[in-house]
């Protein structure tokens, strides 16, 4: 079983990778770098670094999804390349928070100084309001990540029945 969880920036998706791997499953963060790399574009779509985009790094996520595991495999990330993928996981789960929600939590986070900016901040809202909607579109399961991590944690896991 290959569960992709994804959403904006701030829903938790690098939090609930520890988790996961702390309860004893394969989980590993895609927005991290190695399994992203930047990659020349045209604007700035991050807001973070004009002329390129934070994209998973294709040849590293091929390997990793050819791997078999026993035990479900989660992978957490968003990137515009991920289209090319969405059929090789079993359940993809879209965390939502609320606008107010993201913001607040990459101003506070450390160790990723992205969302910090006002223009990654604005990035991020609206990106909340034009790719939220289309991954919804993919995905099988949406959890309201404003919850509280234990309850996000075992609704990604019921996912995985």
């Amino acid at each position: 079983m290959k569960v992709l969880i994804t959403g904006m920036s701030g829903t938790g998706k690098s939090t609930i990778v520890v988790e996961l791997a702390g309860a004893g499953y394969v989980a590993l963060d895609l927005d991290e770098d190695g399994f992203s790399k930047w990659m020349p574009c045209d604007g700035n779509p991050t807001g973070a670094n004009p002329g390129y985009d934070w994209v998973w790094n294709e040849e590293r996520l091929d390997d990793r999804l050819r791997q078999n595991s026993d035990i479900p495999v989660f992978l957490a990330g968003c990137a515009p390349n991920m289209g090319r993928y969405v059929q090789q996981f079993d359940r993809v789960v879209l965390l939502t928070a609320p606008v107010e929600v993201l913001l607040n939590r990459v101003r506070s986070r450390s160790g990723n100084d992205y969302g910090k900016t006002t223009e990654e901040a604005d990035r991020i809202v609206a990106n909340k309001n034009e790719v939220e909607p289309l991954l919804r579109r993919i995905a099988t399961h949406e959890v309201d990540a404003s919850k509280p991590l234990a309850d996000v944690v075992n609704a990604i896991v019921d996912a995985t029945v």
